[in-house]
């Protein structure tokens, strides 16, 4: 029995540019570093931060900062739930650019 792969959908939230490549950098490991994602990037910290929330609000990703020794490092992930959007968003956008060539 084989898995079927994502069920392809267009979301909005996942579609802005720097949002689509945050969903693609954390779809590629399990959490990074938030200066990673800005260095990846080349933004501003405010600009990562602006559209962390929206992917945040949406459920889409979690942020942690665990406290320990030394300075606080916000670690970020895609939940299961943006996994799922992220990968259906590609989908469709494959999808799209298909039936695109086919004309």
């Amino acid at each position: 029995m084989t898995q079927a792969g994502p069920t392809p959908a267009f979301d909005a939230v996942v579609h802005a540019p720097l949002r689509l490549r945050v969903c693609a950098f954390l779809d590629a490991v399990s959490s990074a570093e938030f200066s990673a994602l800005r260095d990846v990037l080349e933004v501003a910290d405010s600009v990562v931060s602006k559209h962390l929330k929206v992917l945040t609000d949406a459920g889409y990703v979690k942020l942690e900062k665990p406290t320990g020794r030394g300075r606080v490092r916000t670690w970020v992930r895609l939940t299961d739930e943006g996994r799922a959007a992220y990968r259906g968003h590609v989908a469709e956008l494959r999808s799209i650019t298909a039936d695109a060539s086919r004309d």
